[in-house]
């Protein structure tokens, strides 16, 4: 049986004799007798339960990515521009996420060691800490961007500011106290899928399906051509569905967790699946705001509540309100993962304890940083007159421009045989992490020249 821990500290030398067995290996060899007790039953239904058993760090990065800034980036798109060009682009930036995540989760699974911890140990102390900075930036930034949407989505419902940060702290205090992983990973999942929220908002705007079907099937230009602000709305749209803490937590979250390489296949249907609800939900938020701009209205000051009073009028309040619902679920979720992630990635780098399976006792260092990250966040998001929409889309265009290294970081270690030994990736795999590379650089590097070269894309299209 792998404890993932006790594993790690035999392959480097040091005997079972000299490891103190913890409070989290024990929890996660608990888990996984379950599991293999799972594995050994024959039958239709004990696949079903091994796979329950496994599910859960694909299914929370995919919807905890689809978190406040990215909902309202969706929101945004499809206020803007419609349904044309956007519905199967979002598509393919899931289709990208599956092909990143699938190689983290296989890291975790073949190594028992965190992204984090992998990078320090390869690529040594200056790669790690730039990594690690790299991650920690973002992660705040992104944090920030959690609590602007949870205090506008409780803005619909009157709720002040100040109280809608301070819910979401609390929320964050009873997500991670409960000392146990399965406890914890379970009981967001449950909360997480009501991200689906916006599919009954988006048909209750009686889209036409016909215009939706021809989107996905023809794939229309982008609107008004390449522009800046097109650009910006591309970028963000990308950086809502692929980011480098996904990365850290999903590689974490498997470690943590405790599957190993016989779970592989099932991590990754769970991956899988949680890219396909995530983008359900992504597209129903374009569908549900593309009414407004059918109808001619402007997005250019809607702070996330604003969407909903917008589309008040056209869905009623019950609609508007499970809009602005589903932006608070949104940044609730992803403020708790996205914490998680830097928690982990900290613990990995200090080799500080850090699971979820520790009492706080014996994880200071762990859940320190954690509610750290998480309170400095809620109380900028409190300075007066920040401007929140554009935050938030600036936030998700730095998620893009960070992503290049980190995959380069991950498509090395997926490819390096003396980690991965016989799971290293295939070529089909490299070949698409390849074409995931180099778009999301081409992309970077069109908004830097949009930056130095304003006019540049007019002139490109003749205006």
């Amino acid at each position: 049986m792998n404890l993932g821990p006790l594993s790690r500290l035999t392959q480097r030398g040091v005997t079972q004799e000299d490891v103190v067995i913890t409070h989290e290996d024990v929890d996660r060899a608990h888990d996984r007798v379950r599991v293999s007790a799972a594995r050994a039953q024959r039958g239709t239904f004990s696949k079903f339960r091994l796979l329950w058993l496994l599910v859960g760090p694909g299914i929370l990065v995919m919807l905890g990515e689809n978190d406040g800034p990215s909902m309202i980036s969706y929101a945004a798109t499809g206020a803007r521009f419609g349904i044309g060009f956007f519905i199967p682009f979002v598509i393919l930036t899931f289709c990208m996420a599956i092909v990143v995540q699938e190689m983290t989760m296989r890291l975790g699974s073949a190594t028992h060691r965190g992204h984090a911890e992998l990078i320090f140990d390869r690529f040594g102390p200056f790669w790690g800490w730039f990594s690690m900075i790299d991650l920690g930036i973002g992660n705040f930034l992104t944090l920030i961007t959690e609590f602007i949407a949870i205090r506008a989505g409780l803005g619909f419902f009157g709720v002040p500011p100040w109280a809608a940060v301070l819910s979401a702290l609390v929320f964050l205090c009873l997500a991670v106290m409960m000392h146990r992983y399965w406890t914890w990973e379970r009981t967001l999942l449950a909360i997480a899928v009501f991200n689906l929220i916006f599919v009954p908002v988006a048909l209750l705007t009686h889209p036409n399906w016909h215009s939706v079907g021809s989107a996905l099937i023809t794939w229309k230009p982008l609107p008004g051509g390449l522009s800046q602000d097109t650009l910006i709305i591309v970028l963000a749209d990308i950086g809502a569905t692929v980011t480098p803490w996904m990365l850290f937590f999903q590689q974490s979250a498997t470690v943590d967790k405790g599957l190993t390489r016989k779970d592989i296949h099932l991590g990754r249907i769970d991956t899988v699946v949680g890219a396909a609800l995530a983008a359900v939900a992504a597209v129903a938020t374009i569908i549900a705001t593309a009414p407004l701009f059918a109808h001619h209205m402007t997005a250019e000051n809607f702070q996330g509540a604003e969407f909903a009073q917008a589309l008040q009028p056209l869905i009623g309040r019950f609609g508007a309100a499970l809009f602005a619902l589903g932006i608070v679920e949104a940044g609730m979720v992803a403020s708790v993962t996205i914490s998680i992630s830097s928690a982990y990635a900290f613990g990995e780098v200090v080799h500080r304890p850090h699971s979820l399976n520790l009492p706080v006792a014996q994880g200071k260092a762990f859940y320190t940083v954690l509610f750290l990250c998480a309170a400095t966040a809620g109380a900028i998001v409190l300075i007066p007159g920040l401007p929140l929409v554009y935050v938030v889309l600036l936030v998700n265009v730095v998620a893009v421009l960070a992503m290049p290294p980190a995959l380069v970081f991950l498509f090395m270690l997926a490819n390096d045989r003396e980690v991965m030994g016989d799971l290293v990736s295939p070529t089909w795999a490299n070949i698409l992490a390849t074409c995931v590379v180099v778009f999301l650089t081409l992309a970077g590097l069109l908004f830097g020249l949009s930056v130095i070269a304003p006019n540049l894309f007019a002139f490109i299209g003749g205006k």
